[in-house]
């Protein structure tokens, strides 16, 4: 899934993204940032994304321009 960061808090590690698909707001999983580049977050900044078991985001990464499907980056 793809999105934008809407809100994060660097101390406790709380935050919120938008779902580009259904618009939908998903909280950051505890674990969104192990394991990836990440190590703070900025209202705005677009993440690739998939859901835990909870609904909540995770496993937050950059991605290409073709994974983002950029127009024109075809």
């Amino acid at each position: 899934m793809q999105g934008v960061i809407k809100s994060y808090d660097p101390g406790s590690g709380d935050g919120v993204v938008v779902c580009d698909t259904d618009l939908g707001d998903y909280d950051l999983a505890a674990d969104a940032l192990k394991g990836s580049i990440f190590r703070m977050l900025r209202q705005g900044q677009r993440v690739v994304f998939r859901l835990d078991a909870d609904g909540r985001a995770t496993e937050l990464r950059l991605g290409s321009e073709i994974d983002m499907k950029t127009p024109g980056q075809d």
